[in-house]
């Protein structure tokens, strides 16, 4: 089951990764937030991330934790 956070307008979103191959040839991990829930992509919280909401449109995103 992927994680799942409710915004403050009451909208469920579901956390999704896919891995990315960079220009240089680097694999790079990207998250997402989905609507939906996509079992195929969809993943815990990593314990390196909090989730962040725009407080203006309630969109979320990961940001790293502070050591």
């Amino acid at each position: 089951m992927a994680y799942k956070h409710t915004n403050s307008k009451g909208v469920t979103y579901y956390l999704n990764s896919k891995a990315v191959v960079l220009r240089g040839g680097k694999t790079q991990t990207i998250y997402y937030f989905s609507k939906d829930d996509r079992p195929e992509t969809g993943v815990d919280l990593p314990s390196d991330r909090t989730v962040n909401e725009n407080p203006r449109n309630g969109f979320l995103t990961l940001k790293r934790k502070e050591a």
